[in-house]
């Protein structure tokens, strides 16, 4: 079926050719008109650090990488429209053959061929799509960063790119990433797929600590429907040749902020194309006890189909959110505990507030984000979990999926 927009799809959208890499997208046949394959070939040899899935159901292309544990890589290929999961060993010889493939066209190691795909689960991958298109296809021109976005796009209604630019002292340097995610969104490693470049030359040991140390305040704290893909990925590549200029913690501790301002930015655009969202809602939990309780509560109320089902209906029905902290099993004292829709109180003290102005509050629920703030005056940890609301067109979306 045909899926309507997102009501957030941004106005605008960053196009430029990167400087140290090329982007090359086709149509190899798994989907029937749009671009389906992208590939990008590094200038120089990158270093990389990368995230899967947590799913005890991984993709080939997921047991593929551990296998091969790249340390650099000078091909990243992806396909969309074919997830080659649950695809037995017949799933891993289509990507020895296609790798085996581009490594030789591209003068390469088969360890330096990272690869994804997204898609239909269960489905065989033909890795003859895929060298069949770019041997007839050697003389294209590089594209731009917006068309390998557009390339790993499912049910996506937008591509997702963002882009920050940093100075660290007289020079400036660009971050920047493409992202895809619409549905399958829960966060137990990166819910989706994302490729995030930095121009700053850094070391393996660099990338894995600032990755490691962003992805739970981002990619791992969204949710669309709780459901964790097979497929997740999430890599981070310096696409700067490696010098011998040694950073500074501060300045690696500067770099890192702004990678985590770069992914919490594509983690949003993922859930605000969330399929079928009219509502963003922003849970935020604070005060609690430990960072697991306040995360644990967040998660209850974010994914709770009965609170998402709520919001899209413009019900401001608080009842739903105290039946989810119930539910996290978190021991908790009630009176302690403070509700709120945006400033809109509706909870205290273990009952109805006294200060709830329905006017207000059903004014508030008309909007199109919404916050839902939880204060347990039992401590000092916060935490915010962006979700989406569940509409009928989810429902319609997934009912007819593979058709």
């Amino acid at each position: 079926m045909k899926k309507n927009i997102s009501p957030f799809k941004p106005k605008k959208y960053i196009k430029f050719k990167p400087k140290n890499f090329n982007v090359y997208t086709f149509n190899a046949g798994f989907k029937k008109t749009t671009d389906d394959l992208l590939v990008i070939v590094f200038k120089n040899l990158a270093n990389f650090s990368s995230v899967y899935t947590n799913s005890s159901m991984p993709a080939a292309p997921i047991i593929w990488n551990k296998k091969y544990k790249n340390n650099k890589c000078k091909i990243l290929i992806v396909n969309s429209g074919n997830a080659n999961a649950f695809t037995g060993i017949d799933g891993i010889e289509e990507i020895n053959k296609y790798v085996k493939f581009v490594s030789k066209k591209f003068k390469c190691k088969k360890n330096q061929v990272l690869v994804a795909s997204t898609g239909v689960i269960g489905e065989k991958l033909n890795s003859k799509f895929i060298i069949s298109t770019l041997n007839k296809n050697s003389q294209i021109k590089p594209k731009n960063i917006l068309d390998a976005a557009k390339a790993i796009m499912t049910t996506d209604t937008y591509p997702k790119v963002a882009e920050k630019v940093i100075k660290i002292g007289n020079q400036k340097f660009k971050i920047f990433g493409i992202a895809k995610g619409s549905g399958m969104i829960s966060p137990k490693m990166a819910t989706m797929l994302s490729f995030i470049f930095i121009e700053i030359p850094l070391n393996k040991i660099q990338l894995n600590k600032i990755l490691k140390d962003n992805i739970d305040e981002t990619f791992n704290s969204i949710t669309v429907d709780g459901d964790t893909s097979t497929n997740d990925m999430t890599a981070l590549f310096s696409t700067k040749k490696e010098d011998n200029k040694k950073l500074n913690k501060k300045t690696l501790d500067f770099i890192s902020k702004e990678l985590k301002y770069l992914m919490h930015n594509l983690s949003k655009q993922i859930v605000c194309d969330g399929e079928g969202i009219s509502k963003l809602i922003s849970v935020n939990v604070v005060n609690a006890k430990s960072k697991n309780q306040a995360k644990k509560i967040a998660f209850s109320i974010a994914e709770s189909n009965l609170v998402k089902t709520a919001i899209y209906g413009k019900d401001a029905n608080w009842g739903r959110i105290i039946m989810a902290i119930g539910k996290s099993n978190e021991k908790l004292d009630i009176n302690k505990i403070q509700l709120k829709f945006g400033k809109n109180i509706v909870a205290e003290k273990g009952k109805a507030s006294k200060k709830i102005n329905i006017k207000n509050l059903n004014k508030y629920i008309k909007k199109k984000i919404i916050d839902i703030n939880l204060n347990l005056n039992s401590g000092k940890y916060n935490k915010t979990i962006l979700s989406s609301d569940l509409t009928n067109e989810y429902v319609d979306i997934n009912a007819d999926y593979r058709s």
